[in-house]
């Protein structure tokens, strides 16, 4: 599939990308917008070369935890599913070790580290404010979209194959670990809702059309470009994001969080 045609079917994808599906009512009525629009669709897909895998990661090491009875969410049937995962214990050097579930289809303690030896050096490369309050991470199968919240990291393996032919897996990554580490505290917040009515716009239409649920993470991706890495942005990206949400902006600056990349 050319490269264009790629980024427009996952970006497609990225809906309801953490394991809660109802956009939640904002207390204070709908957003007057004072814009004459978002200035991407998306900002999950915009900077590929954010992080790279050239980047340092604070993963140290993986071990062998056996197996074990794991409620874990597979998109495939989306729903919960109780399964004997292979389990393994991934440690990072700036914070707790993560639990890393792998689904039985993969067949064997071998296959299952090899999965969890894939992705753990990628989430060590997330900047430390995005992965406070991830302890799991689940591993299946499928061309599904991955997922942020509950504590976690979903993961879905033939999708993985696809965002990393995009270069983006680090980039899909952060946004779900935005969701998993900023959206309980910020989301919903009366700072952030005050930020949003400042600035009278969203960063996406992705955030535009569900701005509690998905406007943390639509707007930290490109918030790490433009204070972290601005070469990823180019001129016109760096403008209109400044444009359309300078209170957001603001906000994650006063924050006082790790963003910085490692």
């Amino acid at each position: 599939m050319p490269r264009a045609a790629l980024l427009l079917a996952l970006a497609a994808t990225l809906a309801a990308c953490d394991t809660s599906t109802t956009e939640p009512p904002d207390p204070d009525g709908p957003i007057i917008e004072t814009c004459s629009g978002p200035p991407f669709a998306g900002t999950a897909f915009l900077t590929p070369d954010l992080i790279t895998p050239s980047d340092p990661t604070t993963f140290t090491g993986a071990t062998d935890a056996g197996r074990g009875q794991r409620e874990m969410f597979d998109r495939r049937v989306n729903g919960w599913v109780t399964l004997n995962a292979y389990l393994v214990r991934a440690t990072f050097s700036d914070g707790p070790a993560v639990e890393v579930q792998v689904n039985p289809e993969f067949g064997s303690a071998e296959a299952a580290m090899a999965q969890a030896m894939r992705f753990a050096p990628v989430i060590g490369r997330l900047p430390r404010a995005l992965r406070t309050d991830v302890r799991t991470v689940w591993i299946h199968r499928g061309a599904n979209p991955f997922g942020g919240g509950n504590n976690n990291l979903l993961i879905h393996t033939e999708q993985a194959d696809s965002y990393d032919e995009l270069g983006a897996i680090e980039e899909i990554l952060a946004h779900e670990a935005a969701h998993t580490s900023l959206d309980a505290a910020h989301a919903a917040s009366a700072g952030w809702r005050a930020a949003q009515r400042a600035d009278g716009c969203f960063a996406s239409q992705y955030a535009r059309e569900n701005p509690t649920r998905e406007d943390v993470a639509e707007t930290v991706v490109p918030y790490l470009a433009l204070r972290h890495r601005p070469a990823s942005l180019t001129d016109e990206q760096r403008a209109a994001f400044e444009e359309a949400v300078p209170a957001r902006i603001a906000y994650f600056d006063g924050l006082g969080l790790s963003f910085a990349l490692p």
